[in-house]
């Protein structure tokens, strides 16, 4: 875009969020086409998302943390200069100068300086292993000095030191928290929500030392010089420690202001005024920089967009009701913890009265502060803040259920009917691009909502209250037990924390089917759900009556009565032993034994009653059950990879192994496939799989949405060259997605093709995060992981749960005469004469009697 020298110029000192959001101010009122806009930054590279700033360790290039469209830039004629801050300003010139001697004459000058990390002013603050937890620059020194610690110790326990802790930690890091408070977030949460995230954060392995400062960083030569060894802290205690993370708040950044002689606060901060002007008139501030005129210095990403749009629409000479003020409201996700926190939090109104729920052995913390009227003032929300999205818009209001009901769990009191339609349109939904519920309701689809009104584009904390204001098609349900699709349901016991089906229909099935036993289609569906959330073990109580037929004998019923055994062979590797094993058993019992095409080996021809003597041998050499009999995943085929064949470039036997042992259990909408090759030759035929994986010279190329069978279906390339850790955090996310928007018996090729978006959609989901989800689904997984257990191990330990393998109910001991083979090619075969020469009645007089 071409300018004339008649143009006026602003000049944007500063590059990060609110700067940026600034630009597409200008841009979005047309300034950049009659003014000529240059910006100075300070950074390398251009403006990126420090609210994720965390997600770099978590597999985010900075690329992926970009807030800037590749030619947003060129489209509106706008000069970047980085890695080039302005240094000097001269007001009476009108005039700046950059680091690299730029001196820019300005119409208007706009500064969005941000703010710098605090570092307490201890001795040995400056050693080496020393840092701050700011930029991206910061995080790559980190991560590079992290190679050679075992220990990282952090100084500030609030929003950005917990996520500097767990950087740490996920570096491999013994990690310690130091927190001058007496609790975590001090200024977001209260005593007992700090209570809460405290056990939470230490049974994940950190230390947290509370209620202390940081009285010198000790150091090898003992005078602040050399590595660092150590901290001492100001109750007499000593913590070891490699490196140092400094993370104890931040300072606005108005060294520029001050030299050139705009009014600054008392404390810090560009004093403006409500159009975000200065004590200049040609000159502006915005974000971390400024100083409201509410006497405050605001932090967080939402009010520095709001006087980024203020600044603009001053510029462009439009009416605006200025900036007065700003929600302080926020919902984060620290060390895989949700914290929340909004309005009157704190309770500082006279008067006030608390609503409490704590569950402490869940680790959740919940307050809501209302008023004598029962007013809504605010609240803290700890370890489950799914109500964030509908609570925060009803601040200044008077709820239309009692305060107990909002924070109460599911079976702790009265069902809550309330949904976001019951707010009323002016409710601010998107507290980061201030959008109201009526804008939204304007919309039809969510990236209309995007596209038209930013809304779910900032921390993506109602994403999901949008989705439940859009427009809903006819009725999908399930079945004639509920009006919600599997996935719905899904999102309903995940929040609600349902543990059994009976409570899920009878709070959230159709009227008429409240109170009743439910239908073949959804119990199993259900109980799958159950199974994937909570991994218990799925023959309990009421959950054996909710499983398919062959999960209720965890083995495949055959056609004639008979039930195979398949125990897991992770990648298809056995020792000798382990044949031996299963030939013994095979020959002891009489079973057909046949290689799979999963690279298993099947045992056909058992009885009911057989089951747990053959699993009790398998089980004592080592065997598990390989679920074949569930919708679950079934095996990871491999290749002999680069260990054996000349032409394999990665070990895919391990990585095949790696995965199966991962996801071994994990119950999904259908039965999930996975394959690694070793090479580009394919011999795995990852390709026809649900999830498989080829490897390359530079690592691993992941498939999804693989089929095989009647409509067989390529799959798709999702990423490529990928390291391990980032195949594994890939396949977390692809199946927890999938496992939680799927419909029941749906493959992940079908879900993927009726997928809204289809792969682009998915890449945008599970690799760029942008619906925010990812480590909400990584949780899960972990989850998962964590909590796995042998189904068949379990079962031969409890006499009570033995006691199902019976034939017949009043004859334990007695086999099943139906079940009966005839030899053929050296084994046997089911005897299919007796399901066609018996007569009906007697045939239905056993299956009456059996435990079937």
């Amino acid at each position: 875009m071409a300018h004339t020298p008649n143009m006026p110029t602003i000049v944007l000192v500063g590059h990060g969020m609110v700067g940026q959001r600034f630009l597409e101010g200008l841009a979005e009122r047309g300034v950049t086409e009659r003014a000529r806009v240059v910006v100075l930054c300070e950074e390398p590279r251009p403006a990126y998302d420090r609210v994720r700033l965390t997600s770099y360790f978590d597999g985010k290039t900075p690329d992926d943390l970009s807030m800037v469209e590749g030619d947003f830039m060129a489209r509106h004629g706008i000069e970047l200069h980085l890695d080039d801050p302005a240094e000097t300003i001269d007001r009476e010139a009108r005039t700046v100068t950059s680091r690299a001697g730029r001196v820019i004459a300005y119409d208007t000058l706009v500064l969005a300086t941000g703010s710098y990390p605090f570092v307490p002013p201890v001795p040995g603050k400056d050693a080496t292993g020393c840092f701050v937890y700011r930029t991206i620059e910061d995080l790559l020194a980190i991560e590079e000095y992290a190679k050679t610690a075992r220990t990282g110790a952090v100084v500030g326990g609030g929003l950005l030191g917990l996520e500097a802790a767990g950087a740490l930690k996920g570096l491999g890091l013994e990690t310690h928290v130091v927190e001058f408070a007496p609790r975590l977030m001090p200024v977001q949460v209260d005593e007992g929500g700090g209570a809460a995230l405290l056990r939470t954060i230490e049974n994940m392995g950190l230390v947290v030392h509370t209620g202390t400062g940081t009285q010198e960083v000790l150091t090898e030569d003992g005078a602040g010089g050399g590595r660092v060894t150590g901290m001492a802290l100001s109750d007499g205690s000593t913590v070891v420690t490699d490196m140092v993370v400094f993370s104890a708040g931040v300072r606005p950044r108005d060294q520029l202001a001050r030299d050139c002689g705009l009014t600054v606060g008392e404390r810090g901060g560009i004093a403006v005024d409500e159009r975000c002007r200065t004590s200049d008139p040609a000159v502006f501030a915005i974000g971390e920089c400024a100083l409201a005129v509410d006497g405050r210095v605001y932090g967080l990403v939402a009010p520095g967009y709001e006087m980024a749009l203020t600044a603009a629409a001053a510029i462009a000479e439009e009416e605006t009701d200025g900036f007065t003020g700003a929600d302080m409201s926020t919902k984060l996700k620290l060390l895989g913890v949700d914290v929340a926190s909004f309005g009157d939090a704190h309770g500082a109104a006279e008067g006030c009265l608390d609503v409490v729920y704590s569950d402490s052995r869940a680790g959740v913390y919940k307050k809501l502060v209302v008023d004598p009227d029962g007013v809504l003032l605010g609240g803290v929300l700890v370890g489950d803040a799914e109500s964030y999205g509908m609570l925060r818009p009803m601040t200044g209001t008077k709820p239309p259920v009692a305060p107990e009901q909002l924070v109460l769990p599911a079976g702790a009191g009265a069902p809550v009917s309330l949904g976001p339609q019951s707010l009323p349109d002016d409710a601010i939904i998107c507290s980061c691009h201030n959008v109201t519920k009526g804008a939204i309701c304007a919309c039809s689809s969510l990236p209309e909502v995007k596209k038209c009104t930013k809304a779910g584009t900032g921390c993506g904390s109602c994403v999901k209250v949008i989705q439940q204001l859009l427009p809903k098609p006819a009725d999908t349900g399930m079945c004639g037990c509920f009006t919600y699709t599997r996935s719905e349901l899904y999102e309903i016991v995940r929040t609600m924390r349902f543990t059994s089906y009976a409570e899920l229909l009878d709070s959230h099935g159709r009227e008429e089917a409240r109170g009743g036993e439910g239908c073949e289609v959804c119990k199993p569906a259900v109980a799958s759900i159950l199974a994937s959330l909570t991994n218990e073990y799925i023959l309990d109580g009421e959950r054996a009556a909710l499983q398919d037929t062959n999960d209720h004998f965890l083995a495949n019923m055959q056609r004639n009565g008979s039930y195979s055994i398949v125990p897991r062979i992770p990648g298809g590797e056995i020792t000798p032993e382990k044949l031996i094993v299963i030939g013994e058993v095979a020959r002891d019992f009489g079973l057909y034994t046949k290689i799979t095409g999963g690279q298993r080996i099947d045992l056909f021809g058992a009885r009911v009653d057989q089951l747990p003597r053959i699993w009790a041998r398998l089980v004592d050499a080592g065997f598990e059950s390989g679920h074949a009999y569930g919708k679950s995943l079934r095996t990871v085929k491999s290749c002999v990879g680069q260990t054996w064949c000349r032409y394999g470039v990665q070990d895919s036997v391990r990585m095949a192994i790696d995965l199966e042992l991962r996801y071994r259990g994990l119950r999904a909408p259908h039965k999930l496939k996975s394959a690694v090759s070793g090479c580009a030759r394919e011999c795995a035929e990852a390709q026809s799989k649900d999830f498989g994986v080829i490897a390359t010279a530079n690592g691993w190329n992941l498939y999804v949405g693989g089929n095989g069978g009647a409509t067989p279906r390529h799959a798709d390339l999702l990423a490529q060259d990928l390291s391990d850790a980032e195949l594994i955090r890939l396949i977390d996310r692809f199946l927890m997605f999938y496992i939680r928007t799927a419909d029941r018996l749906e493959r992940t090729a079908t879900w993927l093709e009726r997928l809204e978006g289809g792969l682009d959609h998915l890449r945008d989901v599970v690799v760029h995060d942008k619906l925010g989800l990812c480590d909400e689904l990584e949780a899960l997984m972990a989850a998962h992981v964590a909590t796995y257990r042998d189904e068949w191990a379990e079962t031969l330990q409890d006499p009570e749960r033995l006691s199902r393998f019976v034939s017949f109910v009043n004859a334990p001991d007695a086999p099943d005469p139906s079940v009966r083979f005839v030899p053929e090619r050296g084994q046997i075969k089911p005897d299919l004469t007796i399901l066609t020469l018996e007569p009906p009645a007697s045939r239905n007089s056993l299956e009456g009697a059996s435990a079937r």
